[in-house]
């Protein structure tokens, strides 16, 4: 059997030949990197990979297939998926499907059989960038000898979308309507405990479920919400979730968030909600050479001096002073004092912020776990803990 040409092609002119693996076509996005040696299914359908083209490290896509279990939405949102050996056939008692059937399925264009390793250095010493991948009809006359003017057209195209600086993209992946998850698990049935609004920047399916666990009703909202139309429903916490974008374009939920700090209701913010939190507090935000995107990133609790192993989707970090709490600058310190409460052991990255004088946290990592690992459930435990402490006091 011959294998279908495709082209991975980068706006710096870098060419990868592979052969097209599942839909044939062109997609463009920025391409990143993903060091998880598990959890495909998941890196899948999290919304925080919209628009973005992901490279996985790990060698071996595709062995267990794919179940309706494990994804995190409704869909596949990757831009296009980049592999090295796909499995040439699903081996797992939890299967429906095999992974390339569920690509084609969602019109998702891949490529495999490139070296995923030289592609990761290329990112790591020169930065994410725009890229493209093509195949089938999307190909130009001469790819298959990459002929200098099929180079200089696929090029053009890549560089001719736009950049992740400055997107906003909530709003395409927010939920239409809002939806309540009931307290499950051991509190299942159960009168709940308090009552937590999430506002859906690009919410995966297992964070509501880790605060239902806990016996709290979660309502997830879209990120449309007005603060009026917020506090109509009377929340006991709120929360902000992940998300794909630019934290800088998200004006408008950031004023949303700076109403509930007002507001005194205790929040908690993940990874985008993480970085909106920083700039509800004055702090800067700024793009990351290539982020970090796995589930096997270390994270040193500054409080603790514990080291947890920790899940990252992001390619923004927050700006804010390490080793001592500073005041939050927003307003000449309207929110009080706040300190950085995780840091990357890996480059130093602000991996979480604490407020002192309200009750406010985030991380940047994704303590929900989907597919792991389970260092960082005990925010919620936390989150749940201050909601109910606050709510008993007013």
């Amino acid at each position: 059997m011959t294998e279908e040409l495709a082209l991975l092609v980068l706006e710096d002119g870098s060419v990868f030949r592979g052969s097209a693996w599942g839909a044939r076509g062109r997609t463009l996005g920025e391409i990143v990197f993903s060091t998880g040696m598990t959890g495909y299914q998941e890196t899948l359908t999290d919304p925080s990979y919209h628009r973005q083209i992901v490279v996985m490290t790990a060698p071996h896509i595709g062995n267990t297939g794919v179940n309706d279990e494990d994804p995190e939405s409704a869909r596949i949102w990757v831009a296009g998926f980049v592999v090295r050996d796909p499995a040439r056939r699903a081996s797992n008692w939890r299967s429906r499907r095999e992974l390339e059937d569920e690509l084609i399925a969602q019109d998702v264009v891949g490529i495999s059989d490139v070296d995923t390793r030289a592609i990761t250095r290329h990112i790591r010493s020169h930065g994410a960038m725009r890229a493209g991948i093509f195949s089938g009809e999307a190909l130009p006359a001469g790819a298959e000898h990459l002929s200098d003017q099929a180079r200089e057209a696929l090029v053009a195209i890549v560089n001719d979308q736009p950049q992740m600086v400055g997107a906003a993209l909530a709003g395409e992946v927010t939920t239409p309507d809002a939806y309540t998850v009931a307290p499950a698990g051991d509190f299942e049935g159960q009168e709940p405990l308090a009552r937590i609004v999430a506002v859906d920047l690009g919410i995966k399916a297992r964070t509501p479920e880790q605060l239902s666990a806990r016996g709290v009703e979660v309502v997830v909202v879209p990120v449309t919400i007005s603060l009026a139309q917020l506090q109509e429903l009377h929340p006991d916490g709120v929360f902000f979730s992940n998300g794909p974008g630019d934290p800088a374009s998200a004006q408008r939920e950031t004023e949303l968030l700076r109403g509930v700090l007002d507001s005194g209701t205790p929040f908690f913010g993940i990874c985008f909600g993480h970085q909106l939190f920083g700039r509800a507090l004055g702090y800067g935000t700024y793009k990351l050479d290539f982020g970090h995107r796995g589930v096997n990133q270390p994270v040193r609790d500054t409080e603790t001096g514990r080291v947890e192993i920790t899940a990252h989707n992001h390619g923004f970090a927050v700006d804010a002073p390490t080793g001592r709490a500073s005041t939050a600058p927003f307003e000449e310190g309207r929110y009080g004092r706040v300190e950085v409460s995780h840091i990357d052991l890996n480059d130093g990255v602000v991996e979480g912020l604490r407020a002192l004088d309200i009750p406010a946290f985030s991380v940047q990592f994704h303590p929900e776990a989907a597919a792991g690992p389970h260092d960082g459930e005990h925010l919620f435990d936390r989150f749940v803990d201050m909601v109910r402490a606050h709510k008993e006091a007013h």
